[in-house]
């Protein structure tokens, strides 16, 4: 319902600007706090595939959760792709200790101490001691992390298990020897490396980091299949705008307001007559 009422109701400032100006040129789609649901920038966003002119909320309330969205996710420079398999793998460890851990409703204290708790983490978190918001109290970063990595260590073992070898277990041991290592983190190696290589300068070691992904990332083979398969699929995108805008004969006002109606979002009706 939170969703709904951001997508919905009424946000003052927005309301001031306008759906048009005075020439009819348009401001914006809606006077809600929301345009649409892609506006809500969460770390992690519920989604999943929608049908043509869909409302994202309507799918997820007609037909559920398909897939979460990871977002917040910094891409590693000192690899050429932006994350490696440990990254990865850590990543599927953690999510499936989320999905498997007992948690309670979160309540709006707790929302605003998480809050401060990632600012904390991402401004001092190679801070020697660093201290986070936990149950009322304060708990050292390293020893909470020291503990999440130590309930993951199940998970790591059964996914080893099913893919076989030791990448999950090797993963959460390295992920434990970076708490206790604040030199070895991403942050840590950009700060290094532009302190020897560049003058301290963090413009000059992103150039040179980008001119090195850069060349190896051409060094890829481009087959001529792959070239004949990227173009078919350019010119199959631009047939299709050209069709979607032949048959398209319903003025762009009808289709807003039709976009954003309550009705197209799936609200069951004892939401609908309680507003």
């Amino acid at each position: 319902t939170s969703m709904q009422e951001a997508l919905t109701r009424p946000y003052p400032p927005y309301e001031a600007v306008g759906i048009r100006n005075a020439e009819g040129d348009y401001n914006q789609l809606a006077t809600s706090l929301l345009q649409n649901e892609n506006e809500f920038y969460g770390t992690i966003r519920p989604k999943r595939v929608i049908f043509p002119d869909e409302r994202p909320l309507h799918a997820l309330r007609e037909r559920g959760v398909e897939y979460i969205e990871v977002r917040c996710m910094d891409l590693d420079p000192f690899v050429p792709v932006g994350i490696g398999p440990d990254a990865m793998r850590f990543l599927d460890v953690f999510l499936l200790h989320c999905l498997l851990t007992e948690s309670p409703p979160d309540t709006p204290r707790e929302i605003a101490a998480l809050a401060r708790n990632q600012q904390r983490a991402a401004a001092h978190g190679r801070q020697p001691g660093l201290r986070l918001e936990r149950g009322g109290g304060e708990a050292p970063l390293t020893a909470w992390g020291e503990q999440v990595i130590e309930e993951c260590a199940p998970i790591a073992a059964a996914l080893d298990v099913v893919h076989g070898g030791a990448d999950y277990r090797n993963t959460l041991m390295a992920a434990a020897a970076t708490l206790g290592d604040a030199a070895s983190v991403p942050s840590a190696r950009v700060l290094s490396r532009m302190a020897k290589d560049f003058d301290n300068s963090y413009v000059r070691f992103i150039l040179a980091q980008s001119e090195q992904t850069k060349n190896a990332l051409i060094q890829f083979p481009f087959s001529s299949d792959i070239a004949v398969r990227f173009s078919d699929l350019a010119r199959e995108s631009i047939e299709e705008q050209q069709r979607v805008e032949a048959a398209d004969t319903m003025p762009f006002e009808v289709y807003r307001e039709k976009y954003q109606s309550t009705e197209r979002l799936g609200v069951p009706a004892k939401l609908r007559n309680s507003d």
